[in-house]
């Protein structure tokens, strides 16, 4: 079921007319069609190995990295659609026991809109580990419609993050399908290939202005 769910993904909404947003905005960094665990299914039987990103680099860090700060999210678990931290102290982060101080929260805005990163106390009362699947907790990024199979970005869904190495960011997760089609219906269509953006403030500021308001 859960194959279902990943390969007949639209970007925002179920319609052919939905076209692509703009993603690049002379600031952030757009990354398209970064390979996951390709060829593997739910079905195998064999588990998604996950792999590690770099924000400061834009590329994979070699898993023998782990515990070191080299990496900010780690893709993980069905289809590796699983978004996780790389904070040492927090038990269910992959990155336990280095010195990452990685940090996550959900922002319900639109990714240009969202300015400012939220205070240390906001990333301590709402502040999550990972994103995946969003079953109803506020905090995924996709959605899941049991009837249609069907997964969805959520719309204006954005993550602040604070980086391996303290530094404050912003990211919108966009597709998890190559070339991110605005609507997916062939279930053979290559995944998964994640397309996604993002801004890390190099200031050491909280501020995540990314395009002219």
């Amino acid at each position: 079921m859960f194959l279902g769910l990943l390969v007949v993904m639209a970007m925002s909404a179920c319609t052919k007319e939905e076209v692509k947003p703009v993603l690049a905005d002379g600031k952030s960094t757009v990354v398209a069609d970064l390979p996951g665990d390709i060829g593997n299914t739910v079905g195998s039987g064999k588990p998604f190995t996950p792999f590690y990103f770099s924000l400061a680099t834009s590329a994979k860090v070699d898993s023998s990295e782990k515990k070191t700060t080299k990496w900010d999210i780690a893709f993980a678990k069905e289809y590796n659609s699983y978004i996780s931290i790389n904070n040492g102290n927090n038990e269910l982060s992959f990155g336990l026991g280095g010195p990452g101080k990685g940090a996550l929260i959900a922002v319900n805005q639109n990714y240009d809109k969202l300015t400012i990163a939220p205070s240390d106390e906001e990333f301590a009362k709402n502040g999550i580990t990972a994103a995946g699947w969003d079953s109803g907790n506020g905090n995924g990024w996709y959605f899941y419609d049991l009837n249609t199979h069907i997964a969805i970005p959520v719309k204006n869904r954005t993550y602040v993050l604070r980086t391996a190495e303290g530094k404050f960011a912003k990211l919108e997760l966009v597709s998890m399908y190559k070339g991110a089609p605005a609507v997916v219906t062939d279930l053979t269509w290559p995944s998964p290939y994640f397309t996604f953006r993002y801004y890390v403030q190099q200031d050491g500021s909280r501020n995540l202005s990314t395009k002219d308001q």
